[in-house]
């Protein structure tokens, strides 16, 4: 299983930003994706994640703001991030679990200052 995570960086709050993941080693369009996050001295924190049929679930505290979006033809995932905020400040990571072990890629920083 590889996951590599894309498209972070620094945003003012109240902007946008697009994550995406490349995942492969497995059969992508038969298992649910998500995404976590690390805030800097915390510990891992679920974000939301998208099952195999396109039902997805979104943490309270990103519901409204935050869309995962998956295309099982490319074997890509997305989080579309909006009216970010300085608490959005972390490590962002594609996690799967696969064979009973759950997968991280190498995540990507998103900074909002405050």
């Amino acid at each position: 299983v590889q996951l590599v995570e894309s498209g972070g960086g620094l945003v003012q709050p109240g902007g946008s930003l697009r994550l995406s993941c490349a995942a492969s080693g497995f059969a992508f369009s038969n298992y649910a994706i998500g995404w976590a996050r690390q805030g800097t001295g915390k510990g891992l924190e679920w974000v939301c994640h998208i099952f195999a049929d396109g039902t997805t679930y979104y943490e309270d505290y990103v519901k409204g703001r935050f869309t995962i979006s998956r295309d099982n033809a490319k074997n890509m995932v997305y989080l579309q991030m909006n009216s970010l905020k300085p608490e959005n400040t972390a490590v962002y990571y594609c996690a799967i679990d696969y064979a009973n072990k759950d997968h991280y890629g190498q995540g990507t920083q998103i900074t909002v200052p405050s």
